[in-house]
């Protein structure tokens, strides 16, 4: 079975096989290029959500050349300063700079670059800014032809080496990106595989395919996994505020469903008969009487404001048959019970037999803060 996960590139570089929890079978941990359904000889075997486990010896390999560069009394020294968590894009890694070892920053990109060879460009990363939220991100280091590139050699790279325009393999769909143009996080895999679950689950309550409404879409990323889904999904609203995620969104439809979509960013208009995508204001959706109404499920992807938009974003929902709504929320712990009686009181009336809306810690976002998740089920009106 490895070896054919392996030749299918759906073995997720990095993490080790693990046993089961109840100690009933071994975990092969699965890329997010693995496809939703996996096919035969694979089939007869499940898939169990849960967190991966790293393979110590990629970690130990990074731990071992970065002492190399810098003497193991310096790494001793700064501790826990170190980058050891990172984030894969592609064929990109992306890390966080401590202050403290900022000065270290090329023995950090060549340690990282060494001990994973895949990786192609490595950038660090300055955080979150502006309305888009956009992750500003500088290249520290470069592999071309097996030769790593740092510090002042970087200006003597060819520009395309550099490209922060990559293609993600998730759900067994190609994502174009550029986390320096759009936001887009790996890291939210699980999150969309959980929408994924919870969308058929709707689908098997209506019957029919779903008319699912995305008005934060990024790059399309959510969709990806809802798409892969043969059946699941009819018509579909995506739209974003920021002109690169929908002009990156545009493209990533075209391959996924194979139709013409525009090559450049336009105004939010139905572009196929159950296609509506461009650009738009998320909050102004409910007030276009051609929308409002019409979508059995919502999206909300944007974790610091959803319980704001919440009000505004409800009567986007379908009320003559059973909707739902999904979203995220950035929280402080000690305000999850305010939040969720927030979302409760923006929300209409849940659907009779289903749980009370309530975020669940997917996370840490900070020292204070925790990424959360919650779904409503919504009646439909008497």
């Amino acid at each position: 079975m490895l070896v054919f996960l392996r030749k299918a590139d759906w073995l997720a570089d990095g993490m080790r096989v693990v046993p089961a929890e109840d100690g009933s079978a071994r975990l092969i941990p699965l890329a997010a290029s693995a496809p939703v359904e996996l096919s035969e000889p694979l089939r007869r075997f499940g898939i169990e959500m849960c967190e991966g486990a790293e393979d110590e010896r990629f970690e130990n390999d990074w731990w071992k050349l970065l002492a190399a560069e810098v003497g193991q009394e310096c790494v001793e020294e700064h501790g826990e300063a170190w980058p050891s968590n990172h984030e894969f894009v592609g064929d990109m890694m992306i890390v966080r700079i401590d202050e403290e070892v900022e000065e270290y920053e090329e023995a950090i990109a060549r340690a990282k670059l060494a001990s994973h060879p895949h990786i192609r460009l490595i950038l660090a990363d300055g955080g979150v800014q502006g309305e888009f939220r956009i992750r500003e991100l500088r290249p520290i280091g470069v592999l071309i032809d097996g030769e790593s590139w740092t510090g002042t050699g970087l200006a003597e790279v060819p520009e395309e080496s550099l490209s922060t325009s990559v293609f993600v393999k998730e759900s067994g769909r190609r994502i174009r990106c550029d986390p320096t143009r759009a936001y887009f996080s790996t890291k939210l895999q699980t999150e969309r595989l959980e929408t994924l679950a919870l969308a058929k689950e709707l689908r098997g309550v209506l019957g029919r395919p779903l008319r699912v409404c995305d008005p934060f879409c990024g790059v399309g990323p959510a969709l990806a996994t809802l798409l892969a889904e043969p059946g699941l999904v009819g018509d579909v609203l995506a739209s974003d505020l920021n002109p690169d995620a929908v002009e990156m969104l545009f493209d990533n439809l075209r391959r996924w469903d194979r139709r013409d979509y525009p090559s450049e960013p336009s105004r939010l208009a139905r572009i196929h008969d159950d296609r509506m995508v461009g650009v738009a204001d998320a909050t102004e959706l409910a007030g276009n009487t051609t929308i409002a109404g019409d979508w059995d499920l919502v999206l909300v992807n944007l974790p610091h404001r959803t319980i704001e938009f919440l009000p505004t974003l409800a009567p986007l929902l379908d009320r003559t048959s059973p909707s739902m709504i999904r979203g995220r929320v950035v929280v402080a712990e000690s305000e999850i019970d305010a939040a969720n009686a927030a979302i409760r009181s923006a929300l209409p009336p849940r659907l009779e037999g289903t749980p009370e809306p309530e975020l669940r810690i997917k996370r840490d976002y900070s020292s204070t803060l925790r990424l959360c998740s919650f779904e409503a089920w919504i009646a439909p009106m008497p």
